[in-house]
């Protein structure tokens, strides 16, 4: 039996297991099994292999997808580039890293993406942030970090006025509020500034509709959520492991 699995902390509102499983009895893949493994800690991943021997591939989420690197044997390219890891693949018990979250990215953000949407504000500045910072160079556009302090290159939320607003019209959520069960948490930016030139893409895909998406809906935003990306990184982690 090979075994896949997701490593992070919660993973209560992980859709890879299903998916998983609904893939391999799709296509009739029954030496295959895929487990979720909520650990912790990082420190917590040699044990987890050295218990799971069968183990072919994981995937990384919140929060570990920076803190695994140093467990790795081998990174390729992407890992390489913007420092964070969401696939592992595990031949001959040596670690190779991969990312699909950034093609997974661009292929999603790009389905509704606008010309004059040349400026963006990634929220948040975890493992997750890092794809949306390299796609975000790639297509060409200015961007700035927004957190809970300011610093030389990024925004707090205090300092997003109105006028800040009008020039990022691209808003990429990476954190987890408003992911199930607590729904009614958003990002604390102002959401009257938003309007029908704005692109509020959330990381999130559970519920469908955060609040964050709903208020930006609201004041006429289009908007998308991480379903879609989380589907296209998935294939793409699945075409790494099931190489011959």
């Amino acid at each position: 039996m090979r075994l896949f699995g997701l490593i992070g902390n919660p993973l209560t509102h992980s859709f890879s297991k299903k998916y998983f499983t609904e893939k391999f009895e799709r296509e009739g893949l029954t030496d295959c099994r895929y487990e979720l493994f909520p650990i912790s800690s990082i420190e917590e991943l040699p044990k987890l292999l050295r218990d799971h021997p069968e183990l072919c591939g994981l995937n990384v989420t919140i929060p570990y997808k920076e803190q695994v690197l140093s467990y790795l044997n081998e990174e390729n390219e992407l890992v390489q580039a913007i420092r964070a890891c969401n696939c592992i693949d595990l031949q001959s018990g040596r670690l190779k890293g991969y990312n699909t979250d950034v093609l997974g990215f661009e292929q999603s953000l790009r389905q509704l993406f606008q010309p004059h949407h040349k400026k963006a504000l990634i929220l948040g500045t975890g493992g997750v942030s890092k794809a949306v910072q390299y796609i975000l160079q790639k297509m060409g556009l200015a961007y700035r970090y927004v957190s809970r302090k300011p610093g030389v290159h990024n925004f707090s939320y205090e300092q997003l006025t109105a006028d800040v607003m009008q020039e990022y019209t691209l808003i990429v959520n990476t954190t987890p509020l408003g992911t199930y069960p607590n729904i009614t948490e958003a990002p604390q930016i102002p959401y009257k500034a938003l309007t029908s030139d704005h692109y509020l893409f959330d990381m999130v895909y559970n519920p469908s509709q955060t609040l964050f998406l709903k208020m930006g809906e609201e004041r006429g935003a289009v908007v998308k959520n991480g379903y879609d990306m989380l589907e296209i990184q998935a294939d793409e982690s699945w075409k790494i492991w099931s190489r011959v």
